[in-house]
């Protein structure tokens, strides 16, 4: 009988007649089990045990012999435990046995767990170990505009940011044009707290849905520069080698005075419904947070302001500005609504102030003290940076707060920067082995939590780059990792764990290719400082602790052996020929990048970790 020619015949009976059809003659059939189609079941399958015997009557001679209870028990795989295995079909001269088979290999067990259904995304998270998603949360924070009812101070927040879009004049309320649809808002709340972790403000933001918008119709360009956190430092680190004084200014509601190119209409706002008018949309005048062209109709506005003040763009920094007068010089760095200030004239700096509140509606912070996340402390010895808070927030969401401290790990990673990109290459797959690695990091921080950089007042105007890499540490695939790291006035500024993008075939090769990523970060923050300081450029110093790596840098002879090399990879050469960087040999034991390489001793890590 083929399946198919009955069409009474369904596809569970097929499979019960194909299955009589193999038993042997004076063998008897089990009855077929009914199953509930309102409870479906996933079929029995056979075990290792039941596996190896020859037929059903020595089954059923066995089964009388023994208790009703056990002949009831249920049948688990030696390590899954999966429960509910039936009776499996008997053996017939055609079966063949593979390596696969569980009666061959009993190691290779299969999990036949039914599916257990679906599960509410909050739950997940509930019963996953590491909270992470709360780190984007603070407690107390509404979701919603229905759970902000109610509460006086996010309702005053809210008229304050319905005050400060009507007082900028951000909108004008109309009918839809046809062939248009409106960007629906929403409400985002935000409690702001110091490094201290008090609060300071209830902060509402109306943020449109721009998930919706069209490229081409809705917006163009969007694209808005932000300084990078290797410039920061830097800038931090020459402010307090030369001591000056780091400001900080906060612009408010900064989105909204960046001015929009396309027609955009939004519906009216939650809560904020014109009466009478309630079919009518806004045509925005200016950005709202939310929107795609948002960033950059802000940093557009800011980049004329600053220019119209005599501010001049950093050509290797898009976010950086200076300005150089007989008076003073003065450098003003952006990340969205965030500038640090900084100068070596006071009085420029206030008068700086004065302009952009006349401008914008500014909140001036004073002394730079808390600045993406990091916690900045300015005193007549120098400038310190850490991120103690951020530490403690991350060890309370993992539940880790009461965790026995590891100051060092002696594991297998030495080095919180070095360990948290090993992880993270395993973050599409994680095992158990990941997250007692993450578990052992969280120990560290928990131990090293108030460890961060002090740049000093005066010394050397000196930058300096260390290279280093590993050779073949990564048993998964053989490629090495890459660490490199600089200094400025003998504090680090800028350093890099990466893993390297190819396999190389000798350690020469490896640190030839850590040193070439050196080179090109050296040029860049060679060139940064040039601009920032108003002096020539200098020859930048990488200490590479192999000779052979420095000879084929050198040494054109030795192409031959290097033919192999990605052509990218040379740029070095050519750094070093017109002496734009200039390599020098440095012993393993005084090579301050190796702790971003590969995980060392509790000693050698000691030795080499840079605070």
């Amino acid at each position: 009988m083929q399946f198919g020619d009955d069409p009474t015949t369904s596809e569970t009976e097929f499979t019960i007649q194909t299955a009589q059809s193999r038993l042997e003659p004076g063998e008897a059939a089990h009855e077929p089990e009914q199953i509930d189609p309102t409870n479906p079941q996933i079929p029995t399958a056979e075990t290792p045990s039941n596996r190896s015997q020859p037929s059903s009557s020595s089954m059923a001679n066995q089964d009388e012999s023994s208790d009703d209870d056990e002949a009831q028990s249920e049948v688990t795989t030696p390590t899954i435990g999966v429960e509910g295995r039936g009776p499996m079909l008997p053996r017939i001269h055609t079966d063949k046995d593979y390596k696969s088979d569980p009666s061959m290999a009993k190691e290779d067990t299969y999990d036949d767990t039914p599916p257990q259904g679906w599960k509410n995304l909050n739950e997940v998270y509930d019963e996953a170990p590491f909270q992470v998603y709360n780190l984007l949360l603070t407690e107390g924070e509404p979701q919603n505009f229905k759970e902000a009812t109610g509460n006086t101070e996010w309702e005053e927040a809210m008229r304050s940011e319905i005050a400060s879009i009507e007082r900028n004049r951000t909108w004008e309320l109309t009918d839809l044009p046809p062939g248009h649809r409106p960007i629906c808002l929403k409400w985002a709340f935000k409690i702001k707290r110091d490094a201290t972790g008090v609060i300071t403000k209830h902060k509402a933001r109306l943020v449109a849905k721009g998930y919706i918008q069209q490229h081409g119709r809705d917006f163009d360009e969007v694209f808005a520069p932000v300084a990078r956190l290797e410039t920061v430092r830097l800038i931090i680190a020459l402010a307090a080698q030369r001591g000056w004084e780091v400001h900080h200014l906060d612009v408010k509601s900064a989105f909204l005075h960046g001015e929009l190119k396309e027609e955009v209409f939004v519906c009216q706002p939650e809560g904020f419904t014109v009466k009478g008018k309630e079919k009518k949309v806004y045509k925005l005048a200016k950005a709202l947070y939310g929107l795609k062209q948002a960033p950059r109709a802000w940093n557009t506005k800011l980049d004329g302001v600053l220019k119209g003040y005599g501010l001049e763009k950093c050509k290797l920094e898009q976010a950086v500005y200076t300005k150089r007068a007989h008076e003073g010089s003065l450098i003003v760095s952006i990340y969205v609504d965030d500038l640090i200030v900084t100068g070596d004239n006071l009085g420029k700096i206030k008068e700086f102030k004065k302009q952009m509140e006349e401008k914008f509606e500014m909140s001036d912070l004073g002394l730079l003290s808390y600045y993406l996340g990091m916690e900045v402390n300015q005193n007549k010895n120098g400038i310190s940076v850490k991120q103690t808070s951020y530490a403690k927030k991350v060890l309370k969401q993992a539940n880790m707060w009461e965790c026995n401290p590891t100051k060092y790990l002696t594991h297998t990673r030495p080095d919180l920067s070095y360990a948290v990109g090993y992880v993270s290459r395993y973050m599409q797959d994680p095992r158990m082995v990941h997250q007692q690695a993450v578990k052992q990091i969280l120990r560290y921080v928990k131990g090293s939590s108030d460890l961060g950089i002090f740049y000093q007042f005066t010394g050397n105007n000196k930058l300096i780059g260390f290279s280093d890499s590993s050779y073949s540490v990564d048993m998964d695939d053989g490629k090495g990792t890459t660490g490199l790291v600089f200094f400025f006035n003998d504090a680090p500024v800028a350093w890099n764990s990466q893993k390297q993008p190819t396999v190389a075939l000798s350690s020469c090769e490896a640190e030839f290719m850590a040193a070439t990523s050196a080179a090109c970060q050296a040029i860049w923050m060679k060139g940064l400082l040039a601009e920032l300081t108003g002096k020539e450029d200098e020859q930048v110093v990488i200490k590479v602790d192999n000779k052979s790596a420095i000879a084929l840098m050198k040494n054109p002879v030795f192409h031959g052996r290097s033919k192999h090399i990605n052509t990218r990879y040379h740029f070095i050469r050519e750094c070093v020929e017109n002496n734009q960087v200039k390599v020098e040999h440095i012993s393993g034991n005084s090579q301050r990048a190796d702790i971003l390489t590969k995980a060392l001793p509790k000693v050698k890590f000691e030795e080499s970790c840079w605070e």
